[in-house]
Order: C-alpha cells, then sequence, then structure tokens
C-alpha cells in the first residue's frame, strides 16, 4: 500500500491534479507568477539554494511536469497549496508564468493538504517534520497512534520527533542549521543548561555518543529519583496518547492525593488545551 492510500479519502481530493477538466472547482491555467503568494503556515522554512537550483535547472530543461496547486483568494491573487518549491524554481528561472491547478479550499483543508504534502515528500528537516506532525494533531483533534495511522509512521517516531519541540527554540534552530543532529538534540532534552552544552556539541565538535555520556548522569539521578510505579507511567503515557501533550503523574508521600501536570511547547498549544477543558 503507498503511502496516499494510507492518508484517508480526503488527501486524493485535497491534491490530486488528474482529472481536472471534469472537476467544475477545479481549473488549470497559467498564472502570472506575481500573483501567487506562499502559504504562510507551509511547514518547510528553509529551501536549500543548492536543491533549489538542480530543481530549476530540471525545469528549464524539461518543463514544469507537475503543476502548482493554488488557491484563489482577492485581487486576482492565488496561494500556494502546494508546490512553492517549485514555483521558487521557476522564479529563479525567470519564468513569467506558471500552469496551477485552481481548487476552491477552506483554510482548514489547505493547512492539512500543505502538512501531508510535506510529510509526502519525506525531506524535511526534523524540526519542520515535528512541526508539520503537530500541525496536523492540532487541527484533526488526534492522538500520536491516530496519526501514526494516518501517515503510515509507527508511533514512536512520531513521538520521538514530537519531542524535540521540547527543546530550546535555539536549539532547535542549531538543528535546522545542520550544526547539531537529531542524535546530538534528543540528548538533550530535560537537561539543565542544554543551550550550552548544544553550543559545547558545535566547538567542540562531540560525537552523539559522548554528548549522551556527558548528559546520561542527570539523566540516571533524574530516573532514580523520579522513578514511578510502572502503572502511573503506562497512564501517563495513555493520557500523552489521548492529548497530544507531555503530562507527569505526583503523589504525594501517603499517595492519596497528589498532581496531574500538563506540558505544553508553546502558547498555541496552551491556547488549544484551554478551549478543549472548555468545552
Amino acid at each position: 500500500m503507498n503511502k496516499e492510500s494510507k492518508l484517508g479519502m480526503g488527501l486524493g481530493a485535497l491534491l490530486s491534479t488528474t482529472n481536472y477538466n471534469n472537476d467544475e472547482n477545479n481549473n488549470i491555467q497559467k498564472i502570472n507568477i506575481s500573483q501567487i503568494t506562499p502559504n504562510p503556515s507551509q511547514p518547510r522554512k528553509n529551501f536549500k539554494e543548492e536543491d533549489l537550483k538542480e530543481l530549476s535547472s530540471s525545469i528549464k530543461n524539461q518543463g514544469l511536469i507537475q503543476p502548482i496547486i493554488v488557491k484563489p483568494t482577492t485581487n486576482n491573487q492565488f496561494q500556494i497549496i502546494a508546490g512553492e518549491r517549485r514555483w521558487r524554481a521557476c522564479q529563479l528561472n525567470g519564468m513569467h508564468e506558471v500552469e496551477c491547478v485552481i481548487k476552491n479550499l477552506d483554510d482548514t483543508n489547505v493547512l492539512e493538504a500543505a502538512l501531508i504534502e510535506n510529510i509526502q515528500r519525506e525531506d524535511l528537516n526534523v524540526i519542520e517534520e515535528a512541526n508539520a506532525y503537530k500541525g496536523l494533531i492540532d487541527i484533526k483533534g488526534i492522538n500520536n497512534e491516530n496519526l501514526a495511522k494516518l501517515i503510515g509512521k509507527s508511533s514512536s517516531h512520531i513521538s520521538n520527533i514530537l519531542r524535540l519541540l521540547e527543546l530550546d527554540i535555539k536549539i532547535q534552530q542549531m538543528v535546522i542549521n545542520g550544526d547539531i543532529s537529531m542524535g546530538h538534540a534528543r540528548a538533550l532534552i530535560g537537561v539543565p543548561d542544554a543551550i550550552n552544552k548544544a553550543k559545547e556539541i558545535i566547538e567542540k565538535k562531540l560525537s552523539v555518543r559522548q554528548i549522551e555520556k556527558i548528559t546520561s548522569e542527570f539523566k540516571k539521578n533524574k530516573t532514580k529519583k523520579i522513578s514511578k510505579d510502572p502503572n502511573i507511567v503506562d497512564l501517563e503515557k495513555e493520557l500523552s496518547d489521548k492529548i497530544g501533550l507531555k503530562t507527569s503523574i505526583q503523589f504525594n508521600e501517603s499517595g492519596s492525593s497528589g498532581s496531574l501536570t500538563l506540558y505544553y511547547s508553546d502558547l498555541n498549544q496552551l491556547d488549544d488545551l484551554m478551549k478543549r477543558l472548555k468545552k
């Protein structure tokens, strides 16, 4: 089964460029490149210049094989649903017009299509991938396990990638820039003074194994300190999967009362949590 079939009924309708002549809501036409703007919710924020030049050369020699998918906005302008990379490559070629498939989608469907289209391409950096997963979880109101089934990934992969969003934004940027690897970043999750340790990785060119050794003592002591009943750990995991947030359950010494802590990584996640609690 290919990836697209795993994504459910909606994806084909969102991204398909076939049979457009038979669909009254879709039209293919040449649009002036200046009338097209990127999708601000596009999960991909980094476009490597070298890759764009290669794609630009391919389009120059072979033409734009797959049209760009856009939606009409206002004043005869269009917003990209899928194909920003191709649009940028066409600009490098000095093209004035590009072939586009026009689809009338609402903002939610546009975001979902953009997220899924990028995940399918498998060339996002891990932070972009994490934000794409988070975006799908938020707009579809699903947990990690359901998302894993939706996109054909393992739930452990989803959870490991999403945990990177717990890191400080400065460390996330280091991963995006390629200064440190995903392995380095994972070793820094939950570690105090993580930013300085990340800088140390870069300055001393530490391997993943070396930074894991540096942070292991802290993590070992932390594990001993917060050692919990396996049943509580399972309950925390179940809650985390259901609400999409890291959770922590703590009991007092008597075990008769305690606290439930929910961890959010940004204000949007907090706002979403508050809305769900108010319902």
